[in-house]
């Protein structure tokens, strides 16, 4: 939680969250010597868990306050999932990879409503929009364009933009 308050989150619900959510728990069992540190995690595919100062970044930037339902593109392993279902009604997360979806709905069962999808979330889940928040735990070097799905009276996206280690959290309102 300290990273997390040193790196600018002041929403003291989601540094709550961060602090009770076991993140050993959401990381491969080999990895869990490093699940208290403020560094990315390697996963399958060459893929990473984001750390949780920038996590708790993004979440706070989303001001969710319960009874949202959150798009999340990028699922790894499950633990930002797993806090966005503490902070918001229902969550669709999309990963791309099969063996990470199957790892992660096993690692949020009887965490919150919680819904995981193999796919390309890019496009988002249409069939399942609006959505009030989307999360995208992707870094990319700048704003591609993508469907929001958002709700049609407004929504939030946020990701973080920038160069992996120097990312800039970002917030996109329609």
């Amino acid at each position: 939680m300290s990273a997390a308050r040193a790196a600018g989150v002041q929403d003291e619900r989601v540094l709550a969250v961060i602090a009770s959510l076991p993140r050993s728990e959401l990381v491969a069992a080999e990895r869990a010597d490093l699940a208290n540190v403020d560094t990315p995690i390697p996963i399958p595919h060459e893929q990473v868990t984001t750390q949780p100062s920038l996590v708790a970044q993004m979440v706070e930037a989303l001001a969710l306050r319960g009874a949202e339902r959150v798009l999340e593109v990028g699922t790894g392993y499950g633990w930002q999932t797993a806090l966005l279902a503490e902070v918001a009604r229902e969550v669709f997360s999309v990963e791309r990879f099969a063996d990470l979806a199957e790892t992660a709905r096993a690692a949020l069962a009887g965490r919150g409503t919680v819904h995981v999808f193999v796919g390309d979330g890019s496009e988002g889940l249409p069939e399942y929009a609006p959505f009030d928040a989307i999360l995208v735990a992707t870094a990319y070097p700048e704003y591609r364009t993508r469907s929001s799905n958002s709700s049609p009276g407004g929504g939030r996206l946020v990701q973080p933009l920038g160069l992996g280690g120097a990312e800039d959290v970002v917030l996109f309102e329609k």
